[in-house]
């Protein structure tokens, strides 16, 4: 993956409970707001900063969608020219999304082949 990858846009649809993410390569990933919660990158949910870094398994993809306030988004917002941060309606707001994990948590076919 190019490390000079980039959104050019990001949308966040509370209704539908989707993230969009257009990105400078022509791809577009489409993210459930529960994926987003269920992969977030900061130590507390993943078990430890011993865990961080670590992209989750393809098991995230099958778990369930959820509607509650971990899942709620309430605000996303940019982190310097890196990635972003996510405001969830439990009051969890702690994880940094870079883009290339962001990039590579895309769920669609061509980024997760044979799920």
């Amino acid at each position: 993956m190019n490390n000079e990858l980039k959104p050019t846009g990001i949308t966040a649809d509370r209704r539908n409970r989707r993230m969009t993410i257009q990105w400078n390569d022509g791809h577009t990933s489409v993210y459930s707001f529960t994926l987003l919660r269920e992969a977030c990158p900061c130590a507390e949910c993943r078990g430890g900063h011993e865990n961080m870094g670590v992209d989750p398994g393809p098991e995230i993809y099958s778990r369930p969608e959820r509607d509650d306030p971990g899942t709620r988004m309430q605000a996303v917002e940019p982190v310097g020219a890196y990635g972003l941060t996510i405001a969830w309606e439990d009051g969890h707001h702690y994880g940094i999304y870079n883009w290339g994990f962001l990039r590579r948590l895309c769920p669609c076919p061509d980024c997760q082949p044979g799920r």
